[in-house]
């Protein structure tokens, strides 16, 4: 078929005013789609700068990118909203009429099948509105453990340890477990042999902890503090030595806490005990032969 059979053939079917029609309603729905990209893009950055122009000095910068990805997420939601109307009503005359008039089964239908939904959206509200938990602080929520990249409306995003990203609905979650509120307890028990001075170990233990508290001052709320004897185990004598530092900080001060008290047992000869096995052999025959 050549070009004049198929512009022969194809206004046979449609009339020019009908491709005209048609040519325009997808120039409608590009321009649409593309007014909503832009309105999401600008609008993004928009929120970025009110928030961030000046951070720390309104609200805390954890509070700020929190706040940032929700209005975020309610922009995004807002604006495929309005353009999806915008295309339905080139199709359906009034659709936004229609739709009111629907307000009552579409109620029903949430009702019923959007429980779920209503639940995660209602809870986000409530994990923001009192502030359970930023972006960027390190939570457990839904027995999950990590940092908190989003929260929206309705999922919460938190990355573990390992690398995993974990979104998680908000409506099952029931229990947050915050580590960057407040002071955080670090705590070291070491074990020193049966056969040493229990009152020289501490002595040299609160010795330590005063040096340690003025190399860490800048993590260190209070202690390190001696609390003495806490058990007695199969071969050793333990001591518990504790400290009170600043959010996240309580894991890597107890990592220094067990090297300068190595270090400082071994300079002053208190022994650490460890497993030991003896092994007795006998030689020649039995006793007597």
């Amino acid at each position: 078929m050549d070009l004049a059979s198929l512009k022969e053939w194809l206004f046979g079917l449609y009339t020019p005013a009908d491709i005209q029609r048609a040519l325009a309603t997808t120039l409608r729905i590009m321009a649409t789609l593309v007014l909503a990209k832009l309105l999401i893009h600008f609008g993004s950055k928009l929120v970025e700068k009110i928030f961030f122009t000046k951070p720390g000095k309104f609200i805390s910068d954890s509070r700020a990118q929190t706040l940032t990805g929700l209005l975020k997420s309610v922009l995004r939601y807002g604006v495929y909203f309005v353009a999806t109307m915008s295309i339905i009503e080139i199709f359906i005359p009034n659709a936004a009429k229609t739709v009111l008039a629907g307000a009552g089964i579409l109620g029903l239908a949430v009702g019923f099948g959007a429980q779920n939904l209503v639940r995660d959206i209602i809870t986000g509200f409530f994990i923001l509105f009192e502030d359970q938990y930023a972006v960027g602080e390190y939570v457990t929520v839904a027995g999950v453990t990590g940092t908190v990249e989003e929260i929206g409306l309705r999922v919460t995003k938190v990355r573990e340890f390992g690398g995993q990203l974990h979104i998680i609905p908000n409506g099952i979650i029931t229990m947050v477990t915050n580590f960057n509120r407040g002071g955080m307890q670090a705590m070291v028990e070491i074990g020193i042999s049966y056969e040493e001075n229990i009152d020289r170990a501490i002595e040299v233990l609160k010795q330590m902890s005063r040096d340690f508290a003025q190399t860490w001052a800048e993590d260190l709320i209070e202690g390190p503090d001696v609390l003495g004897v806490v058990r007695f185990g199969e071969s050793d004598v333990v001591i518990r030595v504790t400290a009170k530092t600043k959010p996240m900080r309580q894991w890597e001060i107890e990592r220094q806490l067990r090297k300068a008290i190595k270090e400082v047992f071994d300079k002053e000869g208190i022994e650490i005990p460890y497993p030991r096995r003896v092994l007795i052999t006998t030689m020649g025959g039995a006793p007597g032969a």
